[in-house]
C-alpha cells in the first residue's frame, strides 16, 4: 500500500518561505519511501477532512510565524512573531484527526510547539528575552551541527538514535517549550543550556514525536535525520484504522 504523509504548508502569508522550505519536507518524505499530501491552508474544512481521509501520518513542518501565546494563557510581548491564524486553524484539525484515529505525527520546530500548546503545554516566547543565552539557537540555515542535545534513555528517540546519549543537531529557533503538554515526555534538551529539544507522547502504540531542530534540512548528510524520518514513515505503514465501535468508546 503507498503511504500518504499529509503536510500543511507552512505559512499562509509567505509565499517564499513555503517555495524555500516545503520541498525539504516533501523529499525527505518521498525519500523515505511516502508520499506528501500538501495540505492547503486557504481551503474549507470539509476539504482538508476529504484529504486526511487518505492519509496514514501527519508531517506538522516549521513556519517563520509564531503561535498566538493567549493560545496558552499569556499576553504577548514585542518579541513574538505574528500568528499565522490559517495555519493554526489546519494544524488543529491534522491534529484531532491523528489523534482521534492514532495516526502517527512528527512535529518539527514550529510543528512541536503547536503540537505541545494542543496539548495543554506552554511555549517560551523568545529564548534570548528569557535569558536562554548560553547557546545561539538560530545560527543561520547553513549551520548542520548548532549544538548537541541530550536524549533520554529508553526513549523513543534514543531508539532511533541507534541509543545514542548525546548526538548534533541543526537549530534554527527563538522560542521553544516551556511545560510539556499533557502526556507529552521530554526525550531531548539542549546538552548546554537544558532547553526542551524534543518530546514525544508517553505511549507504546502511538508513534508521536516532536523536534525543536530540522531534520529534513540534514536528511542527506545525517543518519540520524534519516532515522527519524524512516521510523516515522514506517509508523505510518502500520498503522491500521482503528473500528467505530473502537473510536466511539474513546479507547
Amino acid at each position: 500500500m503507498t503511504i500518504h504523509i499529509a503536510i500543511p504548508e507552512p505559512t499562509s502569508k509567505d509565499t517564499a518561505y513555503n517555495q524555500r522550505a516545503l520541498p525539504q519536507y516533501i523529499a525527505a518524505v518521498q525519500s523515505a519511501g511516502a508520499i506528501a499530501t500538501v495540505i492547503p491552508l486557504h481551503e474549507r474544512q470539509d476539504r482538508v477532512a476529504r484529504l486526511l481521509a487518505g492519509v496514514q501520518g501527519m508531517l506538522l513542518p516549521g513556519s517563520g510565524y509564531d503561535l498566538d501565546p493567549q493560545a496558552y494563557g499569556e499576553a504577548r510581548i514585542p518579541a513574538c512573531n505574528d500568528p499565522d491564524p490559517d495555519r493554526a486553524a489546519v494544524d488543529e484539525l491534522l491534529l484531532q484527526d491523528a489523534f482521534n484515529l492514532r495516526k502517527p505525527i512528527l512535529a518539527v520546530c514550529y510543528g512541536v510547539q503547536a503540537l505541545n500548546v494542543w496539548r495543554n503545554g506552554s511555549l517560551i516566547q523568545d529564548l534570548a528575552a528569557a535569558g536562554k543565552t548560553e547557546i545561539n539557537h538560530q545560527p543561520g540555515r547553513g549551520v548542520i551541527d548548532a549544538h548537541r542535545v541530550l536524549l533520554t534513555p529508553g526513549s523513543r528517540l534514543s531508539a532511533i538514535g541507534s541509543e545514542a546519549r548525546e548526538i548534533a543537531v541543526n537549530s534554527s529557533h527563538h522560542q521553544a517549550l516551556r511545560m510539556p503538554g499533557d502526556n507529552l515526555r521530554v526525550t531531548a534538551v539542549c546538552a548546554a543550556d537544558g532547553v526542551i529539544e524534543g518530546v514525544e507522547l508517553d505511549s507504546t502504540d502511538h508513534f508521536v514525536l516532536g523536534v525543536q531542530w530540522h531534520p529534513e534540512r540534514t536528511y542527506t548528510a545525517s543518519e540520524f535525520s534519516r532515522a527519524i524520518f524512516s521510523a516515522f514513515i514506517q509508523a505510518a505503514e502500520d498503522w491500521q484504522p482503528r473500528s467505530v465501535e473502537t473510536t466511539a468508546a474513546g479507547a
